[in-house]
């Protein structure tokens, strides 16, 4: 069943979008009762309630010790405690009636989720440009950096999507990880792709079966030792040939052939080639603490460098390149 559309919507307030729902349950003594019931512990939805930030569908704001009404619309702002500004800046490659394209840094979230509400991309770029309507058309984890497309117009979003279903858009990567001279490159790399349930959620697994997964990987050149002279490597199960370490990395061209989560970082860990600065692959380093600094200096070298694709709105060909450069390359 579709979700009707509200008549009304609020207003963006600092780049954040108003989140909507219908009183249910209950009975409740009042809708503050409702809220502090429905939604995450450790909001003072009395104290919100009171400066305004929950409105009824009318647009008027709701108080604390209104009746509850069941099925009655509230609509509230997502709110978090201060977040530490990531100090990465978000630059714009494009921008039309139609899509929005930027540079992402690494250490930056796509969308809103967790802890992470006002430090996005998302959020930055509705309150810099001032656009409520729009929305990414594909993603990129956190820790990569590159190439990110968001559309602008509802209506259009389909054909955008669309074009990411069905294959249409060629998406090329660049990776700093190890060099093995025993590896003959240009190869396709080809596996099966599964999400664990569980603690291990996070670490995409390679099981027997179809493959669902395909890589290009290409070398674009040596790069001579590491840093700090040697680079670890914990072998996989389907990497042909077991090494242990290497003193000398390498930069890649990666094109992903299909879209499953963590590809290239799985892909290239199950060669024996883990991307320099993963904290997934080949070993789930332990979340920091909420209240740690956060740590800017290893950043993954992993990077989204080119889109290209016949737009679905105009016939055009379209061809957007990161600026960015990785590190270590």
């Amino acid at each position: 069943m579709t979700r009707p559309r509200a008549a009304w919507t609020p207003p963006m307030r600092d780049g954040v979008g108003a989140s909507r729902i219908a009183a249910s349950g209950g009975p409740w003594p009042s809708m503050a009762d409702f809220l502090s019931a429905r939604l995450p512990a450790g909001r003072d939805w009395r104290l919100r309630m009171a400066q305004g930030d929950v409105l009824d569908s009318a647009g008027s704001p709701v108080p604390a010790d209104a009746p509850f009404v069941p099925g009655a619309v509230l609509w509230y702002w997502r709110s978090l405690p201060p977040e530490p500004r990531v100090p990465f800046e978000v630059e714009l490659l494009h921008r039309d009636e139609h899509l929005v394209v930027v540079d992402k840094p690494h250490f930056l979230p796509v969308t809103p989720g967790g802890r992470y509400l006002q430090e996005t991309v998302l959020v930055r770029l509705k309150r810099a440009l001032s656009i409520e309507t729009l929305v990414p058309v594909h993603r990129l984890d956190l820790e990569t950096a590159g190439v990110l497309m968001f559309t602008v117009q509802p209506a259009a979003r389909h054909a955008y999507h669309s074009l990411l279903r069905e294959r249409q858009v060629r998406k090329v990567y660049e990776a700093v990880a190890p060099w093995r001279g025993d590896l003959a490159l240009p190869l396709t790399y080809r596996s099966r792709l599964e999400e664990p349930p569980g603690e291990d959620f996070m670490q995409m697994r390679t099981v027997a079966g179809e493959p669902n997964a395909q890589t290009h990987i290409e070398l674009i050149r040596r790069l001579g030792p590491s840093a700090d002279g040697a680079t670890a490597i914990t072998p996989t199960t389907t990497a042909t040939t077991a090494t242990t370490a290497t003193t000398e990395l390498a930069h890649y061209r990666l094109t992903p052939l299909t879209g499953r989560k963590h590809q290239l970082r799985a892909h290239m860990d199950a060669l024996g080639l883990p991307i320099e600065g993963d904290r997934i692959y080949p070993r789930l380093w332990p979340a920091p603490a909420p209240d740690a600094v956060p740590d800017y200096g290893n950043p993954l070298q992993l990077l989204a460098r080119e889109l290209a694709f016949d737009d679905p709105i105009t016939g055009l060909p379209r061809r957007f390149v990161s600026r960015l450069r990785l590190r270590l390359a």
